[in-house]
């Protein structure tokens, strides 16, 4: 098996860029496979890795229709109930808590 080119931090030749640098252009991968690695140095930890992709072969990036909006804000909307209470948070409730920040702090009783 074929291993991919790696190329340093700021390196990478033209015609190559991440998914984030695609998305700032208005573009998408489109399926296409990874063709390069881009590797970040870090001081005493493992580099910071970005795939890259090819500019060429990607496509605009599809439009958000009413149905998509209207998914995204059902999805949003329920990630703001609590678990516990029920009740709406008014805002994200933390996957690490799983439950509003008045339930997480809120002694356990013992049943």
């Amino acid at each position: 098996m074929a291993s991919l080119p790696v190329y340093r931090w700021r390196l990478a030749p033209e015609g190559l860029a991440t998914f984030r640098q695609l998305r700032a252009l208005g573009l998408r991968p489109a399926g296409q496979p990874v063709v390069a690695q881009l590797e970040r140095p870090r001081r005493r930890k493992e580099p910071l890795i970005a795939f890259l992709y090819r500019i060429d072969l990607a496509r605009p990036v599809r439009p958000m229709t009413p149905a998509r909006w209207a998914a995204l804000a059902k999805a949003n909307a329920a990630r703001q109930v609590c678990p516990e209470c029920g009740r709406d948070a008014g805002y994200r409730i933390p996957p690490s808590l799983g439950m509003c920040v008045p339930c997480a702090d809120a002694p356990q009783l013992a049943a």
